[in-house]
């Protein structure tokens, strides 16, 4: 089933200059970008995107960090993005992560783990326009959604 999904290319991974990498990895495993912008979150925006995590003990220094330098947003298309998409990711650790991952190839801990996806459809549907009107989306036609 043709699916879309939110990715975020984390501070860290855009300050070592490693957007291109990630895009074309992305691209190689059949992912069309159908949207792609660089924003720079203020706190608020991070809180207001993580909100599911503010209980967690890790939420103020993932805010803090999710605020400390731009990142890259996009919205994927494919068969199963969600699922797939997480399987190129890798687990949250980089540690952990299966070797070939963007994860692993390019996270430095948990928290700098070089890009975020959506975690279910539920996540999607609310992540997605946080970031995107529906005119800024493309179908595969090329006109906006």
């Amino acid at each position: 089933m043709r699916q879309q999904t939110l990715a975020i290319i984390k501070p860290d991974a855009v300050q070592r200059g490693l957007v291109g990498a990630i895009l074309q990895r992305l691209e190689e495993e059949g992912f069309r970008i159908r949207a792609l912008k660089m924003v720079h979150l203020t706190k608020a925006q991070a809180e207001a995107f993580y909100i599911v995590h503010r209980e967690r003990p890790f939420y103020d220094s993932l805010m803090t960090y999710m605020s400390s330098g731009p990142v890259v947003v996009l919205v994927l298309e494919r068969d199963d993005a969600i699922d797939y998409l997480r399987q190129v990711m890798g687990a949250t650790d980089p540690a952990k992560a299966a070797p070939n991952t963007i994860r692993r190839l390019y996270g430095t801990n948990i928290e700098r783990n070089a890009i975020h996806g959506s975690d279910s459809p539920e996540s999607a549907a609310f992540e997605i326009p946080f970031f995107f009107s529906r005119w800024e989306i493309f179908q595969s036609s090329g006109a906006p959604l």
